[in-house]
């Protein structure tokens, strides 16, 4: 009865018999008389009369595995992010590093990248995705090696490289913060169709920046691959790098 139920699910026809939907396989040749054909994935079957029932079953089962086998694959292209693949978002850039030396989209190749843009004095955004991905490291065990964090400050008035390796060190010591002038963040921005502007805070030149959260998660070849916005939770953002690390 289940696999009778689970074949109907696969086909979309829960409300046809499965003998019904086993029905349209039946043809009729003058030579042969009644022949029962099957084509399961490139597995193509006739049997006369007599032997109908025995290719019914193997078939059945052939078909049931193709359908379990189905859904294990639409299981692990399941993720809890935006999934953007495709989407031509950064694949442009060049901004300097902490230590000056010049970065581009070729630092994307071979590891799992999550790029995201924010500024040293954020009150809350920033550190607390830092620590998120502190975590997310930490729950990939040896696997958190082959992640890595590329910080794009958008507030480069006040993060000096100084500033902004001193900031990422707290939480990784291995992230990539990248620190470039206003005209190369405003265009590595607009690569990332990222919002930031500079908000003033009080009479004495005070400010804040207000910038989109979120992170752009690239795979081992360099391709953009999810966007996770702000607040997943970790144990998702985990599994979602845990599934493209074993791609």
């Amino acid at each position: 009865m289940e696999s009778a139920q689970a074949l109907q699910r696969c086909f979309g026809q829960t409300h046809i018999s499965v003998v019904a939907l086993a029905s349209q396989y039946f043809i009729c040749r003058a030579d042969v008389g009644p022949l029962l054909v099957l084509s399961l994935r490139g597995h193509y079957m006739a049997a006369t009369a007599r032997s109908s029932l025995i290719f019914f079953l193997i078939g059945m089962s052939l078909l049931l595995q193709a359908c379990s086998d189905e859904a294990a694959r639409s299981s692990r292209t399941a993720f809890h992010s935006h999934d953007i693949t495709g989407a031509a978002y950064g694949g442009n850039w060049r901004m300097p590093d902490t230590s000056g030396a010049w970065v581009d989209q070729s630092i994307l190749q071979g590891k799992l990248s999550y790029i995201f843009f924010g500024f040293a004095q954020c009150p809350d955004v920033c550190p607390t995705t830092m620590l998120e991905l502190a975590q997310v490291k930490a729950a990939l065990g040896e696997q958190g090696q082959d992640l890595q964090v590329i910080f794009v400050t958008v507030d480069p008035e006040r993060d000096t490289p100084e500033i902004m390796r001193a900031y990422l060190d707290s939480f990784d010591t291995h992230a990539i913060g990248l620190v470039g002038s206003p005209q190369e963040l405003a265009t590595m921005a607009r690569e990332f169709k990222v919002f930031y502007q500079k908000v003033p805070v009080g009479d004495d030149g005070l400010y804040t920046m207000d910038h989109s959260a979120g992170g752009y998660i690239f795979d081992r070849n360099g391709t953009l691959r999810l966007y996770a916005p702000y607040g997943m939770a970790v144990q998702n953002l985990t599994q979602d790098m845990q599934q493209l690390l074993n791609d």
